[in-house]
């Protein structure tokens, strides 16, 4: 490589620097704030609670009157013909006969068993489910977000490795070039040099696609532009701190899941007594005002004009369905038992994917520790093998052998980083505290 072209090389990668460090910088907080605003699954479930709170009104449970307008009117022409008890015979052809009914009307069910009461209740606990259905899509998509953000994170971390290894892969087919130049090595050396650092070219290309993928993705969840350029922070925070027992306490008051079967329980536990209201009578009030025009061509009575109040009670009450009422009381106390079942299932099941997940949690924490040391130890051996190569002392297999270790220990200790955070993540995801910190 000539001084020209490592010019050229140097001016290239203090562009690519500056270009980089003008892109935006995307933090986690900022990330999950635009997906809780833009996301499609959220505003989804977000207009599917709002349609339930319409639905939790007095009105959708019946405790409110039905007032209706009503006009009717009826007009016919008729060649009609009438015979009356003496005999006599009276006709008219085209006769018009019109009759104009119009009036305003109430009808209000003041008892049915407690039905209404009960609905109420029940529209009430679905407007709760529909909560507990936000909070879920929320977490899940807040996970998604924290998952593939930091699996950036992570894959910038790789970049920066693979950059590394193509400084060091540069600097030995220099040594190389020079130490063939004055007759130190063979030009084996320096072919194997340049194979070495062609390989490293091609991994750090299959990185940036990978990388620049996984912003594709990310931009997907947020729901915004995939051309939308940015960066992440350099490194991945990993809370140390999780205990298993506050964990599972606060599964078990927040878990959207959990909440989620112990509200239909509820709304099964209404519904029964919903279906025992039918034992009851049911009573409603009627009233209205109605005016009364009717005009006749032939008849007794050319025009009849009425208008006035009219009001009643009525009052019904099941004497027998067929035993239809015990048959749905029986399957509305087994819905309840299925209903408690589930809730008890699904307990079960988040405590053992909070302990197992807590158990993968503690391994990774352990392998970033090991990991850490592991790099530690490869940049040392790197670092002496990069000065005996210098003086010729080793081969090149050994200085490959280093460097590939160094950085495998790189990759290794970033992924260990990571798993951790998938472990912590998907450990608050079941305790339903994610949160914006």
């Amino acid at each position: 490589m000539n001084t020209k072209t490592l010019f050229r090389s140097l001016l290239l990668f203090l562009f690519c620097i500056v270009k980089i460090n003008a892109q935006e910088v995307l933090t986690i907080e900022d990330a999950m704030k635009i997906a809780l605003q833009n996301n499609f699954d959220i505003k989804i479930a977000s207009n599917n609670l709002d349609i339930n709170k319409v639905n939790a009104t007095t009105g959708n449970a019946g405790m409110l009157p039905r007032v209706t307008a009503t006009l009717v009117d009826t007009n016919s022409i008729q060649n009609s013909s009438q015979t009356r008890q003496d005999g006599t015979t009276t006709s008219l052809d085209n006769a018009k006969n019109n009759s104009l009914n119009y009036g305003i009307g109430l009808d209000w069910t003041i008892f049915d068993g407690f039905k209404m009461f009960a609905r109420l209740d029940q529209l009430k606990e679905l407007q709760k489910l529909g909560e507990a259905e936000l909070k879920r899509t929320m977490i899940l998509k807040i996970s998604a977000v924290n998952a593939v953000y930091f699996d950036l994170v992570q894959q910038q971390q790789q970049l920066a490795a693979l950059d590394t290894t193509i400084v060091i892969s540069t600097q030995r087919l220099i040594l190389a070039q020079n130490r063939f130049a004055i007759g130190k090595s063979s030009k084996l050396e320096v072919l194997n040099a340049q194979v070495d650092l062609n390989t490293d070219k091609v991994a750090l290309l299959r990185q940036k696609e990978s990388y620049a993928n996984r912003k594709i993705a990310l931009n997907q969840i947020l729901a915004r532009d995939s051309k939308v350029d940015f960066k992440v922070v350099d490194q991945v925070p990993v809370d140390e701190k999780l205990i298993l027992s506050e964990l599972i306490a606060l599964a078990e008051k927040q878990n959207p899941q959990l909440e989620a079967q112990i509200i239909n329980k509820r709304v099964s536990e209404l519904e029964l007594k919903q279906i025992k209201g039918e034992r009851y009578p049911m009573v409603s009030v009627n009233t209205g005002y109605n005016f009364l025009d009717n005009q006749s061509s032939l008849g007794f009575t050319s025009q009849f004009t009425a208008k006035g109040l009219n009001y009643g009670l009525r009052a019904s009450l099941n004497l027998f369905d067929g035993l239809a009422q015990n048959r749905n009381e029986k399957i509305a106390k087994i819905l309840i038992e299925n209903a408690k079942i589930a809730i008890e299932q699904q307990s079960l099941l988040l405590n053992s994917e909070l302990t197992i997940a807590f158990q993968t949690y503690l391994t990774n924490l352990e392998l970033i520790q090991l990991e850490q040391t592991n790099v530690a130890i490869a940049k040392q051996n790197l670092n002496i093998t990069v000065d005996k190569f210098r003086i010729g002392t080793i081969t090149t297999l050994e200085f490959r052998a280093a460097q590939l270790n160094y950085i495998n220990a790189k990759v290794r200790y970033s992924n260990a980083q990571f798993q951790a955070k998938l472990s912590e993540i998907a450990l608050r995801e079941l305790a339903g505290n994610i949160t914006l910190k």
